[in-house]
């Protein structure tokens, strides 16, 4: 497979596994269990269309869209994530539904002056998922800095809107297995890499025994009961990566990983955006990648990313 293919999967695959939590979102696990989600479907808690990225996808693009008119500029893209909560930008179409509190907090303190490196909360309880779920870019287009750099890339961008050491930290950990999984290694030897990589990194940090749950090495076989999937980032990157590797194909694992329940377009958008590097863009089901609204635009914004990835 291409390295084109695992970046576009990446990609796309975040914003399909978004969009198929969106309808689903804070719903139960046992509701899913009466009622599991098998493909696209429209309306349900946010009122839209089949197809429609919520707050993770619209960042997750504008991160994209920094990176390739701007490359490496945290107060560009805090701008441009102050863009998107003011006007719509990358919104799937024109209208912000859903913000998370910190998310929200950070993005006034930019409108108001603050820089986008200060802007993000940097409270315990200002760790919510809501940098984890737009991190791939940056991963993706700093695979070829060396690890000081690469590390504290993903850190700064985490920042923009959760700053605590933390947030930070899981969007590194989750950085460090995007990278092994785009040198092709299989999800639990990318696990398996990543844990020891970071370990290794952090271990003075006394933040290091908040990842007990990803540093385990039978995270494979933890059972169900023992996954939440709830808005605290350590929740999302677990229940991301445990469905990753407890299913074999794209379409399993983003489903696998909505009908947990709960923040379900989150999860989805992360653990689809891993699926979608592993097996690929054409592992994705083409009626999902074509429910997406605004298709033009996002082919040409995906080609401007994947091209220039070289210039990095």
């Amino acid at each position: 497979m291409t390295q084109e293919k695992h970046i576009l999967g990446g990609l796309y695959g975040s914003l399909v596994g978004d969009a198929l939590g969106v309808p689903v979102e804070f719903a139960s696990r046992e509701k899913r269990k009466l009622d599991p989600v098998i493909g696209m479907r429209g309306h349900g808690t946010h009122g839209q269309p089949a197809g429609t990225w919520s707050d993770d996808g619209s960042l997750l693009l504008c991160s994209a869209e920094s990176l390739v008119e701007k490359g490496f500029d945290l107060q560009d893209m805090g701008e441009r994530f102050l863009q998107w909560f003011e006007l719509g930008h990358w919104a799937a179409h024109g209208l912000v539904f859903d913000i998370g509190n910190a998310t929200r907090q950070s993005l006034l303190r930019i409108r108001h002056g603050i820089p986008a490196i200060e802007a993000g909360g940097r409270e315990p309880y200002d760790n919510g998922n809501g940098s984890l779920m737009r991190i791939l870019p940056v991963a993706l287009a700093n695979l070829h800095q060396d690890e000081i750099t690469f590390i504290s890339r993903i850190a700064q961008a985490s920042a923009i809107t959760h700053g605590h050491v933390r947030s930070q930290m899981a969007c590194v950990f989750h950085g460090l297995v995007v990278r092994e999984l785009m040198q092709e290694a299989t999800p639990q030897t990318a696990l398996q890499k990543a844990q020891q990589i970071f370990q290794q990194l952090y271990s003075d940090n006394e933040e290091l025994g908040t990842f007990r749950d990803l540093l385990r090495p039978d995270l494979a076989s933890q059972p169900e009961i023992h996954i939440h999937s709830g808005g605290y980032v350590m929740e999302t990157l677990t229940a991301s990566l445990w469905c990753l590797l407890t299913t074999d194909n794209f379409s399993d694992c983003v489903l696998k990983t909505v009908n947990l329940g709960d923040d379900t377009d989150t999860t989805g958008c992360v653990a689809g955006g891993l699926a979608g590097v592993v097996y690929g863009l054409d592992a994705i089901p083409a009626e999902w990648r074509l429910a997406l609204p605004r298709q033009k635009d996002l082919r040409e914004l995906f080609a401007k990313f994947e091209r220039s990835l070289s210039l990095w």
